[in-house]
């Protein structure tokens, strides 16, 4: 039921949406969320439309359509969302967790009471994912409810002053809304009639950034969108380019698949591995490919992962022992101690260092190697030596992925629609933690954010769409399980879930920048970006 007063709302916020937290070793329990009596597949009704879409030609073939879906709900209001402590019995005035079980919760709300606030208990939901069912994730404790954030803001220095921590948060983003206000912008592509190539730019390297808007200039391009996630200043997951790897993969997590010259796209969960062979027959696996060695984001690498070998999203995992290959593109290698080695354009060594830092030849590569890694490549790669390196693609059935030179991989996700059904692999892609602290998941996952998205629908036309978020009032965003729910709704046969947040934006070569990116100065800068070519 809909009301229309904040009172009445008061009484009536439940959460629903999806989470864990992250392992405190790989001996974690691979629990789901703590069951629901009432579990089921999430069922969210269709995002309602409020005004018609509006449609405009950018090329031949290219079209890009706003709509505008919900409007602002007089049930949603801003509230004082208090931290709980991560321990049962640990202190309340450094507490950091946004939710945890209801014993805690009810302790901090005892607290609050006793200061003279009058706080609220809710209980946080789950949807069902592809892998894994619906449950309750937590409890979270809030106060007051106010029209304007500004009186939110004040009501959070006296819970502070009082001896908490919290923030201030505005209900339409709990990813509970289905009738909030959501700006979304669809470019879609019909080979059918587009004579040009979808394609993937980065800047003059690998390692750096740039805006939207520079990588759509310097592609020369109709439009583009953001692509991957980046660390360190370099995209994360794998990275196909014109049948070249650079960048390593997380395993098992979802990709968008493109060749036949930009013309053909499929989502599907991919694995790589790397691995180099001497002219002696040792062999080695590689661990990444442009990036830090021992500095593993997202985790889901290939062995000796800490504290786990399975993906988990925006996580950082390390290794001490790492072969990683270095290609021209990524710029001026990292220096430190370990080893290298330098490989001409036919992987035949032309120098091995004890050091790391070499820049790589033309064509050619390096390779850095730290720990025991280090040891293993000085004692069996030598000046002159040819080495054998082979790449192994797979897809979610195990079968070989080409890398011919018109295949383009682009890592990122979670998958959100497959063979036309709603399909997100929560667990598998790395959205789902465990462990005492949720709150990247509760907030990540679950909650309401800026979001990118890419996919195919049944006519065979790509779908780039991005919806706003943050913005009360105007788009409040989706949660993961409602993007996916969108992309369907847009008739994506198969989709897949970029990055986002305030790197969201979708720009023009005529416009500039056509949606509103969530920070506060604007489009961020890019690791790369998915670019529409004439």
């Amino acid at each position: 039921m809909r009301r229309t007063t904040v009172a009445a709302a008061l009484s009536a916020v439940v959460a629903l949406t999806a989470a864990v937290a992250m392992p405190t070793a790989e001996a974690a329990p691979h629990g789901a969320l703590r069951p629901a009596l009432d579990a089921k597949p999430f069922p969210p009704p269709p995002l309602p439309t409020t005004a018609p879409p509006v449609s405009r030609t950018l090329s031949p073939g290219v079209t890009l359509t706003t709509y505008t879906f919900g409007t602002k709900n007089a049930d949603d209001f801003w509230t004082v969302h208090v931290f709980l402590p991560a321990r049962p019995d640990g202190p309340v005035n450094k507490a950091v967790t946004e939710l945890g079980p209801k014993d805690t919760a009810d302790r901090v709300a005892q607290a609050l009471r006793e200061k003279g606030f009058t706080p609220r208990v809710e209980e946080v939901r789950s949807p069902a994912y592809a892998d894994l069912a619906a449950g309750t994730l937590g409890w979270t404790v809030r106060v007051g409810g106010f029209a304007g954030r500004p009186d939110a803001a004040a009501e959070l220095a006296r819970v502070k002053a009082a001896g908490f921590t919290g923030d201030t948060r505005y209900t339409a983003q709990d990813g509970t809304d289905f009738h909030a206000p959501e700006k979304v912008n669809v470019i879609r592509v019909d080979f059918r009639e587009f004579r040009g190539k979808v394609d993937t730019e980065f800047g003059p390297t690998l390692h750096g950034t740039e805006p939207a808007t520079d990588l759509v200039a310097r592609a020369h391009a109709i439009a583009g969108i953001n692509g991957q996630w980046f660390y360190n200043d370099a995209p994360g997951g794998f990275y196909v380019k014109d049948g070249k790897v650079l960048a390593s993969a997380t395993q098992g997590r979802g990709a968008i698949l493109i060749t036949d010259g930009g013309r053909r796209v499929r989502v599907d969960a991919i694995k790589a591995h790397i691995s180099l062979q001497t002219p002696g027959g040792a062999i080695e696996e590689i661990d990444g490919v442009n990036r830090f060695p021992g500095d593993v984001w997202n985790c889901g690498g290939v062995g000796g992962d800490t504290p786990t070998e399975k993906p988990q999203h925006d996580f950082e995992c390390t290794d001490p022992s790492e072969l990683v290959r270095f290609t021209p593109e990524w710029g001026t290698p990292p220096t430190g101690a370990g080893a290298e080695a330098v490989l001409d354009a036919r992987d035949r060594v032309v120098a091995v260092n004890s050091s790391r830092g070499a820049a790589a030849p033309q064509d050619g590569s390096t390779l850095q190697a730290i720990g025991d890694s280090a040891g293993w490549l000085l004692g069996h790669v030598h000046v002159g030596d040819r080495l054998d390196i082979h790449t192994r693609v797979t897809d979610s059935y195990g079968i070989p992925v080409p890398l011919t030179r018109d295949t383009t991989i682009m890592q990122v996700g979670p998958t959100l629609v497959r063979h036309g059904k709603v399909s997100v692999n929560a667990l598998a892609d790395g959205i789902i933690r465990f462990g005492p602290d949720q709150s990247f998941t509760y907030d990540w996952t679950n909650r309401a954010n800026p979001r990118s998205m890419m996919g195919v629908d049944d006519r065979g036309r790509l779908m780039l769409a991005v919806v706003d978020g943050r913005q009360a009032g105007y788009s409040e965003g989706l949660s993961i399980a409602r993007t996916a729910e969108l992309m369907r709704q847009l008739g994506a046969r198969e989709a897949l879930n970029l990055d986002g947040g305030g790197s969201s934006v979708m720009a023009t070569a005529a416009d500039g920048v056509i949606n509103r990116p969530s920070d506060s100065s604007g489009e961020r800068s890019l690791g790369d970006a998915w670019v529409i070519k004439p």
